[in-house]
């Protein structure tokens, strides 16, 4: 497996836990929620993006998406 692959992997699963400690929630539910509402989705296709934000910015941009596709996290 490439550097690359592995780089964007470790940084999905940081940006799961960050996104569960930010609402609450096991990394478990924060892994379904956001395979549910494609935000897993959106992370993978602008990681070139999302990766330079900080895990806050990323997790409120992902938390809004997550919105717009019907999630009720806020």
């Amino acid at each position: 497996m490439s550097k690359s692959i592995l780089d964007r992997i470790n940084y999905i699963v940081a940006l799961i836990t960050e996104f569960a400690k930010a609402h609450g929630i096991t990394t478990q539910q924060a892994y379904k929620y956001l395979q549910e509402y494609k935000g897993l989705d959106f992370v993978d296709e602008f990681y070139d993006v999302e990766h330079t934000l900080s895990f806050e910015n990323t997790v409120e941009d992902l938390s809004a998406y997550c919105k717009r596709m019907g999630g009720t996290l806020v």
